[in-house]
């Protein structure tokens, strides 16, 4: 008997968590930390994410993201176009560069992210909520070259005349979390996503893949849309 009285005391306890949620609101905003990581070229940038979002259903929504993060990287020859790369070498035929000098461009990085669209919910459980979007937009970056060495400042010269690169282009890829709910109006929102992009084609020979990890309070506002 007290076996059976412990159960049902627990399922009591456990059945607001994974209870459909009732109290959805309108609106939320959300703002933490976060870090971008590019693999292939080395690059982890640290920074700051946005989020505000509307709801017209409780299972949809469409929101606008912004993304801020600056970071450091080492560029090197292989990571140029064939025909740079060409040049380099006939450089070092001519004897314009040092014997075995090898490049490598300590840059550092500042990017911002801008995207928009749609994201899907899932709402059986009372505190948790659980996300997915696709995840389309505009990335800004600008490379700032800081050679080491006379040498190298020279390719830096013949590479990016102007001292820094800045380039604009569009991104692809999926992302999604969870908001864990501690009140009606307050949760934590932990988010990543992946996405691909090629900037600047000119100098760089392949695209990219970026992880993105999220991590702040989100804050609830608005009506409850779910009666």
């Amino acid at each position: 008997m007290q076996g059976q009285v412990l159960v049902v005391i627990l399922s009591m306890c456990a059945a607001p968590a994974f209870s459909q949620q009732t109290y959805v609101t309108r609106y939320d905003f959300s703002a933490g930390y976060t870090f971008v990581d590019s693999p292939h070229l080395g690059l982890f940038e640290n920074g700051f994410n946005v989020q505000s979002t509307v709801r017209p259903r409780s299972w949809y929504a469409v929101g606008f993201d912004y993304t801020n993060t600056r970071g450091d990287t080492t560029l090197t020859a292989g990571l140029l176009p064939i025909a740079l790369q060409r040049e380099l070498a006939q450089f070092a035929a001519e004897g314009l560069v040092p014997p075995g000098f090898v490049l490598a461009v300590p840059t550092h990085s500042f990017t911002q992210t801008f995207a928009m669209g749609p994201l899907l919910t899932f709402r059986h459980f009372q505190r948790v909520m659980f996300f997915a979007r696709p995840s389309l937009g505009a990335v800004r970056e600008t490379a700032t070259p800081k050679p080491h060495d006379p040498v190298t400042a020279a390719v830096v010269q013949f590479l990016v005349p102007a001292g820094k690169k800045t380039d604009w282009t569009g991104f692809y890829g999926f992302g999604g979390g969870a908001d864990f709910i501690l009140t009606r109006h307050f949760a934590i929102r932990l988010q990543s996503d992946l996405v691909y992009d090629h900037l600047f084609s000119d100098i760089l020979r392949d695209g990219r893949w970026t992880i993105r990890f999220s991590i702040g309070p989100a804050f609830y506002f608005g009506p409850n849309i779910v009666h």
